[in-house]
């Protein structure tokens, strides 16, 4: 006779799997599900409206590889966004429509842009960083509204799409391939962090000179981090100028950096999955209180300090088993 005792000791599958693995299954076959209802309904904006959200989610993800795994907070962040979608919109204009010429250039832009940026702004900290990441963004963010002839500050609306042969302009194909590159991107920052970068990375968060100290140069690895974080930003504009058909400078605006801080701060920094909870949520609180009154961010902006304040770990934090073992373990990058 099995001991009562025992058998309630002995965990349930719902106990031993982590209910956070269930809600972001559930939330990514939500954001699958979503073609075929577009499809069924014949209703084509659900795919931007969604595929929006995924592109944020995509840049916050980016962005937490150095906010949340190396406290690296940078507001320079849009810029590489809108390396990305100024990218597509000025090949296009010169007739160029290869998708992997622009997904190619933006990618290279990027790096020869990120390097450089990333070695001054790393020879600093704190304050000092963010505002020289700060500055850099509002350099170029300058540079695209002096371009009257690729639209200045009034932007670009794009006469061609990256071109993908018969999947070219395809709002379909477009949401399905954007899904398809967050969920490879998730799988590739989970891979990263539990490596030995990953581990060198989150150790220089803590203790920097104490890394340095034991032989282990810092300096480099976040370094990489940083540019990985800007391509992953890149490609998220990528999409952005794709799925839109228009760029124009505000992409590249410093409050857009501060919105996938936000995001990232509000699904929870340092864990995986949590930029894709805290840019879902954000956006759809945005648009709830938009319904609701035209003074929408002087309701939003105390939510988001409220929410920061209370929720350490953010909203994916809130979703952890009880106990501070799981709590810790989402701050390692576990899940």
């Amino acid at each position: 006779m099995v001991d009562s005792t025992t058998a309630s000791a002995t965990p349930t599958l719902a106990e031993r799997v982590d209910r956070r693995v269930w809600v972001a299954g559930f939330l990514m076959l939500l954001f699958a599900l979503v073609p075929l209802y577009a499809w069924l309904a014949d209703d084509v904006y659900v795919l931007t409206y969604f595929g929006r959200m995924l592109i944020f989610a995509l840049a916050a993800v980016g962005l937490n590889l150095i906010l949340g795994f190396g406290a690296m907070a940078s507001l320079g962040h849009a810029m590489y966004f809108g390396f990305g979608a100024y990218t597509v919109g000025i090949l296009s204009t010169w007739g160029v429509a290869n998708g992997w010429l622009h997904l190619s250039v933006a990618l290279a832009v990027t790096v020869l842009i990120a390097v450089p940026v990333g070695w001054i702004a790393l020879r600093t900290r704190g304050m000092a960083f963010i505002m020289i990441t700060l500055a850099f963004a509002q350099l170029f963010f300058y540079v695209f509204v002096s371009l009257r002839s690729f639209g200045g500050d009034e932007g670009l609306s794009l006469t061609e799409l990256s071109g993908f042969g018969a999947l070219t302009g395809n709002k379909y194909a477009i949401y399905l391939s954007l899904l398809l590159t967050l969920i490879l991107v998730l799988w590739f920052t989970h891979r990263l962090v539990k490596s030995r970068f990953g581990l060198v990375l989150r150790a220089s968060r803590h203790n920097e000179p104490r890394l340095n100290a034991l032989g282990t140069a810092s300096q480099p690895y976040r370094l990489v981090a940083y540019v990985l974080s800007a391509q992953i930003c890149a490609v998220a504009g990528f999409f952005m100028a794709n799925l839109t058909g228009f760029v124009s400078p505000s992409l590249m605006s410093w409050l857009i950096s501060a919105e996938f801080m936000v995001m990232v701060l509000l699904g929870g920094m340092g864990t995986v999955f949590g930029p894709v909870i805290g840019a879902a949520g954000l956006l759809l609180i945005e648009d709830g209180l938009k319904t609701v009154t035209e003074h929408w961010p002087l309701i939003l902006g105390p939510l988001i300090v409220l929410a920061v304040i209370w929720l350490r770990q953010g909203l994916w934090g809130l979703m952890a088993p009880s106990g501070s073992k799981q709590a810790s373990s989402a701050d390692q990058g576990d899940h």
